[in-house]
């Protein structure tokens, strides 16, 4: 009819009267085609967008699983088609020319190596290049990709740059450019099809033990174990959703793995829906370690693996942002000291003064500090003597004992600032403050303040 897009809506209507007019969402378009594209994966896991309405599928060493080349197109054209979409399908050895021929001649198949000669008729529009170069080619008279491929490369380079020859090379199969898959491609997985679609709890969890069993027994053969696994539903109506779970540690069991996938399916605010059911459970591995044969004795501590067993169910029920514990830092600011992390990201401790304390000595550090030291009004010996007297948060304590200073200088090399001294003092009620003065009294008296830093228990 004329029509494309871009075109002005006024000479729209006059070549097409009864054209219906709806506002773009493009937002919602993404979004639809990105569903698709997880849909998609039950192909591949190799599928990337191709914007503004495409999609990129690598079957490299995959059709054979679906009875062929054209067995596979026919099957995702009946599937697409059935959820109500149009859809032009291609096959190439590289991407572009999968794409000129999708939408130029669809339903191509070219056999590997034949890609010039399949696009040599299409038309220059095919190339997807800017519009003014697809204007200056017909007014040279190029109408076809293949007159356009007859010409020198210098002299296409030189008229309109290199950029063109990469897509013009890329059309006849000359340089396949990768693809970069929407997903990272998981280390291992296991799938399991349905010849009809599965809706029972029972029948899903047996599922997925089936399949934890199967990437387990890959993994003993590396010698690996996982650390996040990802299961995959996909149902008959096109819907497909992806539910993960992390250990603390490598792993391949698959009952403790079903555990989690229970523990993450019991809060799930959007409960697993499986709708007309799902014909198509995948299991994969996002991230494999090495895992060390353990040898288990009498002395072996059963408390640890209870301990890491629970914080991987509570983290699968909770998230594992939820479940925190402090990480040791190289470093002696007492604010920078240690950070939270996520139980099981962390690493053991790595700085050796972290473990220096005995057990039966007081701690030198109250075990929580204020988020920001809080100013305070002291009346101390001069020039670098312990605190007398203090006044915080309108009450006055007088100091009983004071044990310091632990002399702490700043790193210049991050951010500089003063040097502080640091106290422990208990009042005359026995309650105790850790103090600390801000800057040396002999070289930096104006700047020299009191603050309180944290309390002991």
């Amino acid at each position: 009819m004329g029509l494309y897009p871009g075109k002005a809506l006024a000479d729209a209507r006059a070549m097409a009267p009864d054209i219906a007019v709806l506002r773009a969402n493009e937002p919602a378009d993404l979004k639809l085609l990105e569903h698709i594209a997880d849909w998609c994966e039950r192909y591949t896991p190799l599928v990337a967008l191709d914007l503004p309405h495409g999609l990129f599928l690598d079957i490299t060493g995959v059709s054979h699983l679906f009875g062929g080349e054209a067995e596979m197109l026919i099957d995702i054209r009946r599937a697409i088609t059935a959820q109500g979409f149009s859809i032009r399908l291609a096959l190439a050895g590289t991407p572009e020319a999968a794409r000129a021929l999708a939408h130029h001649a669809p339903g191509t198949i070219v056999t590997p190596g034949g890609e010039a000669e399949a696009v040599a008729t299409l038309s220059t529009e095919a190339l997807a290049a800017d519009p003014q170069i697809i204007h200056a080619l017909k007014r040279a008279g190029l109408k076809t990709i293949g007159q356009v491929a007859e010409r020198t490369r210098h002299e296409l380079a030189a008229r309109f740059g290199k950029s063109f020859i990469t897509t013009l090379d890329g059309m006849l199969g000359k340089v396949r450019a990768p693809l970069t898959p929407r997903t990272p491609v998981p280390d291992l997985m296991a799938e399991r099809r349905f010849a009809e679609p599965i809706v029972s709890a029972d029948v899903i969890e047996a599922a997925l033990l089936s399949l934890g069993e199967s990437l387990s027994q890959v993994l003993e053969s590396r010698g690996q174990g996982a650390r996040a696994v990802e299961a995959s539903f996909f149902r008959a109506d096109g819907q497909m959703r992806r539910i993960a779970v992390e250990t603390g540690e490598p792993t391949r069991d698959p009952k403790r793995l079903l555990r989690l996938f229970r523990e993450k399916l019991d809060t799930l605010a959007d409960p697993l829906d499986p709708g007309f059911g799902f014909d198509l459970i995948r299991l994969s591995a996002l991230y494999a370690q090495s895992l060390e044969a353990e040898s288990i004795g009498f002395d072996t501590n059963a408390a640890d693996r209870d301990i890491k067993y629970l914080v991987d169910n509570l983290s699968a029920r909770f998230g594992p942002s939820r479940v925190m514990r402090f990480q040791a830092q190289d470093t002696h600011i007492p604010e920078a000291a240690a950070v939270a992390v996520p139980v099981q990201h962390a690493d053991p401790d790595k700085v050796a003064w972290a473990r220096l304390r005995l057990a039966e000595e007081a701690p030198r550090r109250p075990l929580r500090l204020f988020a920001k030291p809080e100013p305070i009004d002291v009346l101390a010996e001069v020039p670098d003597g312990p605190p007398l007297r203090f006044r915080w948060r309108r009450a006055q304590h007088s100091v009983a004992q004071a044990e310091g200073p632990e002399r702490i200088a700043m790193e210049w090399w991050r951010q500089p600032g003063l040097t502080r001294d640091y106290y422990r003092v208990e009042d005359e009620r026995g309650r105790r403050f850790w103090l600390y003065r801000d800057g040396l009294y002999a070289r930096e008296q104006s700047a020299s303040r009191w603050y309180v830093h944290g309390l002991f228990a």
